[in-house]
């Protein structure tokens, strides 16, 4: 109907992006993101790479690999409209240990599936001639893997749902959301605005959110903390592309690598050292209440009996650089704890299951007039125009996705 209210709970570029979706596709209906913080894009996409995924890792058919691929071009044609930053400056997946070349080549096949322009196998003397600087013992290399910067686009994001007579409202922490008939009441305080339909994109507090629409316990949340350290200006000359590890395939997390920023920094990171707070972006960040909630849940328990040996790895260089840059400096070994400094940091929102299981899809329920987003991690600022689509489709069961 062209007169329904939609709200979008959170101004990341998720909440965003969907947004905007509704906006375009859907003249007439009015648009309401509420955001808590006092601006958009503070919280993951802010502290985002800025990496563009190909689509390598991703199960084929999973919702991951096909949004992914979808929301590549989605992306590249709205950075090019809007003059964004849009670089394709390659990737490098390397494989440096003898076990390596075979889970590999399992990559390659899983990449292949999903379409990944241009991909190719490259022999340890070809790693050289496209990163003279780099080590490892074989590699695949994607061209056009590119990098750009996610906050400039939410912050066009949130400018395009304004101009088609959205409003984005700022300052607007949810603390209640009621159904009520024809539609749900969502509350801040005191303050109350009525919506037809509502959307939860939370991010980092996504669980908490959704369990105020009364929406299914599982998955919760989990913050992990992911730390970068920077090459120092004299030093950034080392790495051209980006540069990766065969990733783990027990874990959701990729590895410690190097990436270059459209700024001009290369970043080394990052680590997953489990947070003290779902906005724990320092080691002295400790929230009582989150650490409650996370004891209080079994899946914590089991998550922490099976990956306790990682965790403490990964928070040894939380704690020393040169323990930090130990595996960085297999990827390109003319660079230690001397030829970086501390940078930023990111927290990522991760479900986990009840049976200790750290659920790798994207996971999206959807219950009468509330749609939930309650797993989305990366790529999911890559795919976030495409996962746009798929919510808006679900929501008004509407495939024409007219522009």
């Amino acid at each position: 109907m062209a007169d329904e209210t939609i709200g979008v709970v959170g101004a990341g570029i998720v909440g965003l992006a969907t947004a905007r979706e509704i906006a375009l596709r859907r003249p007439g209906t009015r648009v309401l993101v509420l955001e808590k913080e006092h601006e958009v894009a503070v919280h993951q996409t802010g502290h985002n790479s800025g990496v563009v995924h190909a689509g390598i890792y991703y199960a084929p058919g999973s919702l991951k690999a096909d949004l992914c691929v979808r929301g590549v071009s989605l992306l590249r044609e709205y950075c090019q409209e809007r003059a964004l930053p849009y670089k394709e400056i390659g990737k490098l997946v390397v494989a440096v240990r003898p076990d390596e070349p075979g889970r590999m080549e399992n990559l390659y096949e899983r990449a292949r599936n999903n379409h990944v322009p241009d991909l190719r196998k490259v022999s340890k003397e070809e790693i050289r001639e496209i990163e003279p600087h780099a080590g490892g013992i074989a590699a695949l290399y994607s061209p056009r893997t590119a990098i750009t910067d996610y906050p400039a686009m939410a912050r066009e994001f949130a400018k395009d749902i304004e101009d088609s007579g959205g409003e984005v409202r700022l300052a607007f922490p949810v603390t209640s959301i009621t159904r009520v008939p024809g539609g749900i009441e969502v509350a801040s305080g005191q303050e109350r605005v009525r919506v037809d339909r509502l959307i939860l994109c939370a991010g980092l507090h996504s669980d908490s959110v959704a369990r105020l629409a009364q929406d299914e316990q599982e998955p919760r949340i989990v913050p992990f903390r992911g730390e970068y350290m920077l090459l120092k200006p004299d030093r950034t000359h080392l790495v051209r592309g980006l540069l990766y590890p065969v990733p783990d395939p027990r874990y959701p997390f990729l590895g410690v690598h190097f990436t270059p920023r459209v700024d001009g920094s290369v970043e080394v990171g990052p680590n997953a050292v489990l947070a003290l707070a779902r906005e724990g972006y320092k080691l002295s960040s400790v929230s009582v209440r989150d650490l409650a909630g996370l004891a209080a849940y079994p899946g914590s328990w089991k998550m922490a009996a099976q990956h306790w040996r990682t965790g403490f790895k990964e928070y040894r260089g939380s704690l020393s650089k040169a323990a930090f840059m130990k595996d960085a400096k297999l990827y390109v070994p003319g660079v230690g704890a001397k030829d970086v400094v501390r940078g930023g940091a990111g927290v990522r929102a991760q479900a986990l299951d009840r049976d200790g299981t750290l659920v790798d899809d994207f996971r999206i329920h959807q219950s009468g007039r509330i749609t939930a987003v309650r797993n989305a991690p990366s790529p999911a600022a890559t795919a976030s125009m495409a996962i746009a689509e798929h919510i808006v489709d679900a929501v008004f069961d509407d495939t024409s996705r007219k522009r």
